[in-house]
C-alpha cells in the first residue's frame, strides 16, 4: 500500500527538515556547541535587556543589582527560544510516534487520516527513541536549568538589596 500523505507532510520528512533547519538543528549539536550557543544567546539577550536594567538599577550606584536585573531579563528572554525548540521537536515526535498520520491533500478543508503500516510505525518509534527523545530530554533539562538560574538570580538580587 502506497502512502497517500504528501511528501512534505510525511513525519519522516518533517523530521529530516527539522533536524536540518538552521534554528532547530542547534538542539542536536555537541554538548559544548550547545552550551556555547545558549550562552551567546543569553549574553545577547542580557545586553539587549541592559537599558531596561539601567532604568531599574543604576550601574554606577548598584552594580551587582544591575547585573542581577540584566541577567534576569536575559534569562527570561532565553526561555522563549528554548520553548520554541521544544515545541518543534515535540510536534515531530508526536507525528512519528502516532499510529495515524493526519494530512491535508490541498488545503485546510480536506483533512485525511492515514494509518501507518506496522513496519513504518516500528521504524518511526525507533527513530523517536534513539534520535528525538535525547533531544527532548536535553531541552527539558535546559528549561529546568534556566528556571533554576532564574531563581538563583532573583535570590541574589534580594540578597544584594
Amino acid at each position: 500500500m502506497t502512502c497517500p500523505v504528501p511528501k512534505d507532510q510525511q513525519p519522516l520528512n518533517e523530521y529530516i527538515e527539522l533536524k536540518e533547519a538552521f534554528f532547530y538543528r542547534w538542539a542536536k549539536v555537541s554538548r559544548s556547541q550547545y552550551v556555547r550557543v545558549l550562552s551567546l544567546m543569553w549574553l545577547g539577550f542580557t545586553v539587549i535587556f541592559s537599558p531596561v536594567a539601567m532604568s531599574i538599577e543604576s550601574p554606577s550606584r548598584h552594580l551587582w543589582q544591575f547585573i542581577c536585573v540584566a541577567s534576569i531579563g536575559g534569562t527570561v528572554a532565553l526561555i522563549l527560544p528554548v520553548l520554541l525548540l521544544l515545541s518543534g521537536w515535540s510536534h515531530v515526535k508526536q507525528r512519528l510516534d502516532s499510529p495515524n498520520v493526519f494530512y491535508e491533500e490541498s488545503g485546510w478543508y480536506d483533512g485525511q487520516t492515514w494509518q501507518k503500516p506496522e513496519a513504518d510505525l516500528a521504524k518511526d518509534r525507533l527513530l523517536v527513541a534513539y534520535e528525538i527523545k535525547p533531544v527532548m530530554t536535553r531541552l527539558q533539562k535546559t528549561l529546568l536549568g534556566i528556571i533554576g538560574f532564574l531563581v538563583i538570580s532573583y535570590g541574589a538580587l534580594n540578597i544584594f538589596q
